[in-house]
């Protein structure tokens, strides 16, 4: 059951010849989500030969270019290899205006559905897609205009049966599904069967975090508390904390004083200034705060493996 992420660009702003611009893929169990689409976005998905007919579902964080300026490419394209399924969009409410101006210039060839979902003004987490495995939430940041994070979580598995107590305690079809259930059997002779006892769960849901762009501010821990993996933006080094700042972006160690202090079990960083061609600044500066933190290398995949309990 795959559940990895690829970073196909990590530059801030502009691009450089060292980085692309922000664009992300996450397959969970072969389902493709892109996060984020700048420019060349769909030359990346090709150097990765992943398929433009497979990603069924796009997250745009907010509507600067760096983050958004591949879609229109993207969409073509998908549209001349002969795209036929629907296509869902997640992004801020002005991302309409950018989408239908697209579809009335460009969309001749358009022949599928593209359903778009708006993000609107948000508290906290809100749930914008559940389905059978999976849910994914998305969550304010804070940035200069409407900036969205995204957390990816499976749902806990379904309950085992402990077969060798199957067959020792004659166990039947209808006592074995109320068990899985998670629900207590009383028998007609009293005897009581706990689920705790006969039933176990045969691998922890993983999760992945995508924090990009924003500042630090104190609910963002608590609102990614424990996931297997997050992508934190880390623009600047602790030399331009002040930039950082009044620019609304982080420095790495802020990403990884976020990691730490919300638990994470591991930290990649990204949406690298171009001031910086080597990063062995920033990640040294990362992990004086957490140390499970690495570069989210462009066109590497990173893996989030299942865990039995």
């Amino acid at each position: 059951m795959e559940f990895t992420y690829t970073p196909l660009g990590t530059a801030s702003a502009t691009p450089s010849v060292y980085r692309y611009p922000s664009a992300h893929v996450l397959n969970i169990r072969g389902r493709l989500f892109l996060i984020d689409c700048g420019e060349a976005c769909q030359i990346r998905l090709r150097r990765m030969g992943i398929s433009f007919l497979k990603i069924d579902h796009i997250l745009i964080s907010h509507l600067h270019g760096d983050h958004l300026f591949g879609l229109f490419g993207l969409l073509s394209s998908m549209a001349m290899v002969g795209r036929t399924s629907l296509l869902n969009l997640y992004g801020p409410e002005r991302l309409r205006k950018t989408l239908d101006f697209f579809l009335e210039e460009y969309g001749e060839g358009v022949k599928f559905q593209i359903e778009f979902h708006p993000l609107g003004a948000m508290q906290g987490p809100q749930t914008i897609l559940s389905a059978r495995n999976l849910d994914i939430q998305a969550f304010p940041l804070r940035h200069r205009i409407p900036t969205y994070g995204f957390l990816f979580r499976e749902h806990e598995p379904e309950l085992n049966l402990r077969k060798d107590l199957v067959e020792k305690y004659q166990l039947g079809i209808s006592e074995m599904a109320r068990l899985k259930r998670g629900d207590r059997v009383i028998r007609e002779d009293g005897q009581c069967l706990e689920p705790e006892q006969f039933t176990y769960r045969p691998w922890e849901p993983r999760s992945f975090a995508y924090c990009s762009d924003t500042s630090v501010f104190a609910e963002l821990p608590k609102w990614i508390q424990g996931v297997d993996l997050l992508y934190h933006e880390a623009t600047f080094a602790d030399s331009e904390v002040e930039c950082a700042r009044t620019t609304f972006h982080s420095t790495a160690r802020q990403a990884a004083i976020c990691a730490r202090t919300a638990g994470v079990k591991r930290l990649l960083i990204g949406h690298f200034s171009a001031r910086y061609p080597d990063l062995s600044k920033l990640l040294s500066e990362a992990r004086s705060e957490f140390e499970a933190v690495d570069i989210a290398t462009e066109l590497t995949t990173f893996e989030v493996p299942l865990k039995k309990y």
